[in-house]
């Protein structure tokens, strides 16, 4: 006779990331907890201005409430894998993410003390620009938002907590990295309002960038909950062209996304301007027509152009123009009453150029076993965080 046999062992409850909880929904999270909402500022500044890693650092907290935090929640950054640091002060982190994927950020010093960090907001990507190397790779999956202001966590801690309000390792944010940040709306949304809130990184609305290829209906959401700057990878000047270069534009037309960032920069209610992104590309998109007819199109909408020599990368098709093209274009936009400046390549040497993003991606979309097929080296495919594609 078989005895039927009890456990009285429980699951395990997974615990709460802190890390990316917004300031409201950390105050929800205490209030559950039974504790004071004002707990939730306390804890985010130990968090994002002190880069705290455990709840024992966080000394004006009482010994009870670190230890019932202990057994609920946790603040769990990427895993740094490697950091790099160019010979222009460019700094890239290629960082592990949860199932073993990596990402890659990329911290660019300006002049001053200002420091750029490009963050990435999904395991590769699922738009398939042609000229970018990061979409060669294939799409994994949305990252979260631990996940993606972890990467402002982890520039902001090689250079040490903050002292005061002016001590800024991470100065700016352009939502520029991996992955096309509308497709991952929510998780994109709550890591910008931690940017822009005091208790987290208190960064103004001017400095946080979000790029996108142009996705209209989520364009038109984000209007109406964030007024961060906003940029728009265009790189080409009519239909036919970007169609071929970026092909979500099959979907929502020049005339459709122009109009949408003319809705935004309405609702921001201020005197902004949109960043149009341009990448040259040798006798693709540099011609002196295709000055004039951007030059056309862009009349009516408050904005600066810049202009991106092209990144090179095996495979891609395509070649950088020459310096004298590059500066030919330049002065074609001037001509028309532009401000056109022309994006200094930085960290080439580490493979942190612009477009050269590439994490670890275990490919749902399969596009990169395509590549693999055109004789693209599988070193290069499945395992591109050490190697530049």
């Amino acid at each position: 006779m078989q005895t039927e046999t009890t456990t009285n062992e429980t699951p395990t409850q997974e615990k709460a990331n802190l890390l990316g909880m917004t300031l409201t929904e950390l105050e929800t999270f205490f209030l559950e907890l039974g504790e004071k909402k004002f707990r939730a500022a306390q804890v985010m500044k130990w968090m994002h201005h002190r880069c705290a890693a455990s709840f024992e650092e966080m000394t004006d907290l009482s010994k009870q409430l670190r230890e019932k935090l202990l057994k609920c929640a946790e603040i769990r950054p990427p895993k740094v894998v490697l950091e790099d640091i160019s010979n222009d002060g460019t700094r890239k982190w290629v960082l592990e993410v949860g199932d073993g994927s990596h990402v890659e950020a990329v911290l660019i010093p300006a002049g001053g003390n200002r420091r750029t960090l490009c963050v990435s907001s999904q395991v590769g990507c699922s738009l398939d620009c042609s000229f970018c190397s990061t979409g060669k790779q294939g799409f994994q999956r949305n990252l979260t938002p631990a996940e993606i202001i972890g990467q402002v966590w982890v520039a902001q801690k090689s250079f040490g907590p903050r002292k005061d309000s002016s001590n800024r390792p991470v100065t700016n944010v352009v939502m520029m990295g991996m992955g096309e940040p509308l497709m991952n709306y929510q998780p994109v949304l709550a890591a910008m309002k931690i940017m822009l809130e005091d208790n987290g990184y208190g960064l103004s609305k001017r400095r946080v960038t979000l790029s996108t290829s142009g996705l209209v209906p989520q364009l038109d959401k984000l209007g109406d909950e964030i007024d961060v700057s906003l940029a728009i990878s265009l790189h080409a000047p009519n239909d036919a062209l970007r169609n071929q270069l970026v092909p979500v534009n099959r979907k929502y037309p020049i005339a459709e996304l122009m109009a949408a960032c003319q809705r935004y920069l309405k609702k921001c209610g201020d005197s902004r301007e949109v960043t149009i992104e341009y990448t040259l590309m040798a006798g693709v998109n540099d011609q002196k027509e295709h000055a004039f007819q951007l030059g056309r199109l862009l009349k009516q909408l408050p904005c600066k152009i810049n202009l991106i020599p092209f990144n090179p990368f095996p495979h891609s098709g395509y070649e950088r123009p020459s310096r004298n093209q590059v500066m030919r274009f330049q002065s074609w936009l001037h001509e028309q009453g532009y401000s056109a400046p022309i994006r200094t390549t930085r960290g080439d040497d580490i493979d942190a150029a612009c477009g050269q993003l590439v994490g670890r991606v275990k490919d749902k979309t399969k596009r990169s076993a395509r590549y693999a097929e055109q004789r693209i080296p599988a070193t290069q495919v499945e395992d591109s965080s050490f190697t530049a594609l």
